[in-house]
């Protein structure tokens, strides 16, 4: 979530006593793999201290070869990514051709950077963006800060309050040569390690049946994998855990 301490200068902005009531969503991953990308989230949205909804959706299909997903105050978000979809789908429809990878990771830039006022007022949306990109024939990925700066990562990256945690266990569990299964077995493995440390964060529901969104991007488009594939996902993550609460180890040599 955005924290004021991290403007310029490390001016302060008065904190929003309606934002801590309003829900926040939190946390996302994208892991890279050769002739694509994964991008999965965790269910939970939070307001203050408490649950405020267990099912909330921040992974989205931006156009048949992008996805778009998002993290800080779920209404504003939820909204920006409606309005990227239209602007997306009114360009191919204009031009006859979609916008390449880069225009419209720039295209979001502006989105974010047109509701700086609300982030200063503390309610900002941080997105991660993600696509197929024909040239390289591989998956991008760009992260952007809550005055719209865009920035492109490279093999994996994570957003949200639970990031921290998520990212260090992508780190330990990244390799360049990952298949699409095994890329979305590292974000459920990441999110279950984000959920452990960051109470924000919601891991596997095996009760209710809730389990992270996550969806593909190749060649082929946008994929969200089925509730059965997650849930199968979802349960080895749990199963191992229960041998190694900590998850999988990676070698040291």
């Amino acid at each position: 979530m955005y924290s004021p301490e991290l403007l310029p200068g490390r001016r302060s902005v008065p904190a929003s006593p309606a934002g801590e009531e309003i829900p926040h969503g939190t946390t996302i991953v994208a892991v890279s793999f050769p002739g694509g990308v994964v991008m999965a989230g965790d269910r939970r949205a939070t307001a203050g201290n408490v649950i405020a909804q267990r099912d909330i959706e921040k992974v989205f299909r931006a156009d048949e070869f992008s996805a778009i997903a998002i993290a800080g105050t779920a209404g504003i978000g939820i909204e920006m990514v409606r309005l990227f979809q239209v602007e997306l789908e009114h360009y191919e429809k204009r031009e006859g051709r979609t916008l390449s990878v880069e225009g419209k990771a720039n295209r979001l830039a502006t989105m974010v950077r047109q509701n700086l006022a609300m982030a200063m007022q503390g309610l900002a949306v941080v997105p991660l963006f993600a696509g197929y990109d024909e040239e390289r024939d591989g998956g991008r990925i760009f992260s952007y800060d809550p005055a719209g700066g865009r920035y492109e990562e490279r093999d994996f990256h994570s957003i949200g309050s639970g990031s921290v945690f998520a990212r260090g266990s992508l780190k330990k569990l990244y390799r360049a040569d990952l298949s699409a299964e095994d890329a979305a077995l590292v974000c459920v493995q990441a999110l279950y390690d984000a959920a452990d440390d960051d109470s924000a964060t919601g891991g596997p529901d095996l009760t209710r049946r809730i389990f992270p969104v996550v969806a593909s991007v190749t060649s082929d488009g946008y994929r969200r994998l089925g509730e059965d594939e997650v849930g199968a996902l979802a349960q080895a993550v749990v199963d191992g855990r229960y041998d190694s609460p900590g998850g999988p180890t990676a070698p040291l040599r």
